[in-house]
């Protein structure tokens, strides 16, 4: 008999205290039209300030490089950031207020349905119009058709990029290259109207974390970064606003001994047509009529190192929220999440992400819990 992983899944709470809910509880705290599950107090302005990587608990661990953080969250309680942990999903619930089984923003690499392709969600392709692909509105969208100006802060590179386009259309782009940049062009944008939604976003502690791990001196100093950003941004607040900041997921460190290489254990290989997702959280396309021995040889292979389910026991199971019909076919005839430290890297065929030393994707709470912390101005 195949061992099982120790301990449940922690699933994503869609509906409840997910990163999709967050979005629009703000839209409704601003008066738009709409579901408000965190119960988020009324606000003229809201400046959501996302930290690409800052988990939960890792903020958790290493109060003292952030102290200001730190002391927000001791009345805060931690969402749930969905299914896969990672940018390209959480972005997308974030932009649209919608769980990944809806938007279809559905991991870092999925299967463009009939095309024997992957589509790389942050490198995207030309050929892949990122409207079609993510048809329904964004929370900025919508927050314009209420009257509410709408805003994304971010760098220069990520303006017009196929995520972008596809999760988060719709804001006036003001384009921040430095921290400081960040907080002025953000404190500026809240300035110009008296109704407004602004979108902070923050990468480096994320590549840090990949690059140096997440327990590293680096990052660490990269999160005390990070606590000045947050209270710079919190002083140039201009009245009625209230600060909310959250991250796309959180991360582990995962060593050398702890990574099973797909590309080279024939077992895992066997029958399938394309490896998508990434090494904590993987979609496994099989060959036709394989998927049934995929699953067999996945589960046998892993073992207890991570939950593996077939497409429909995911969706059954609520790893993506209520998957929409037309999008299940980007969902891996198998779904692959380690239950620990552990990665499913492919060394030949991706080699930059096989090497990194903090990841994330999974079902852990080190992987899911990201914060939610409020500052209103007074």
């Amino acid at each position: 008999m195949t061992a099982q992983p120790a301990v449940p899944p922690t699933l994503p709470r869609y509906g409840e205290a997910s990163l999709a809910d967050l979005a629009t509880s703000l839209l409704a705290s601003l008066g738009a039209d709409g579901p408000n599950p965190l119960d988020l107090s009324p606000a003229s302005r809201v400046c959501l300030l996302i930290v690409d990587g800052l988990g939960w608990e890792l903020l958790r661990d290493h109060q003292a490089a952030a102290p200001f953080l730190s002391e927000l969250a001791t009345t805060a309680r931690p969402l749930s950031a969905g299914f896969p942990a990672t940018t390209v999903t959480s972005l997308s619930s974030l932009g649209t207020g919608r769980p990944p089984g809806q938007h279809g923003m559905l991991g870092y690499q999925v299967a463009v349905p009939g095309q024997r392709k992957l589509l790389n969600a942050l490198r995207w392709d030309r050929k892949v119009d990122p409207v079609a692909w993510q048809p329904g509105s964004t929370i900025f969208e919508r927050a314009v058709t209420a009257g509410i100006a709408s805003f994304r802060v971010a760098p220069g590179a990520f303006r017009g990029t196929g995520l972008s386009v596809a999760a988060m259309r719709g804001a006036d782009y003001r384009v921040a290259d430095s921290l400081g940049a960040l907080v002025a062009q953000s404190a500026v944008a809240l300035k110009e109207s008296d109704r407004a939604l602004v979108m902070t976003y923050y990468g480096k502690l994320d590549s840090t974390g990949h690059s140096c791990g997440c327990t590293s001196d680096a990052w660490r100093y990269q999160l005390g970064h990070v606590d000045k950003l947050a209270e710079q941004l919190a002083s140039a607040l201009p009245h009625g606003t209230v600060l909310h900041v959250t991250a796309d997921h959180g991360m582990v460190d995962v060593s050398p001994q702890d990574r099973i290489d797909v590309d080279s254990t024939p077992e895992l290989c066997e029958g399938v047509a394309l490896l998508g997702g990434e090494p904590r959280a993987r979609h496994v396309y099989a060959r036709p009529g394989a998927a049934a021995d995929v699953l067999a040889a996945w589960r046998e292979t892993l073992g207890a190192r991570a939950w593996v389910a077939s497409r429909d026991e995911a969706i059954t199971a609520g790893w993506f929220g209520e998957v929409a019909e037309h999008l299940m076919p980007r969902i891996g005839d198998v779904v692959a999440a380690p239950a620990g430290p552990w990665a499913m890297v492919a060394t030949r065929t991706e080699p930059h992400e096989s090497a990194l030393i903090g990841m994330h994707g999974s079902l852990t709470t080190a992987d899911q819990l990201v914060p939610h912390l409020v500052l209103a101005e007074t």
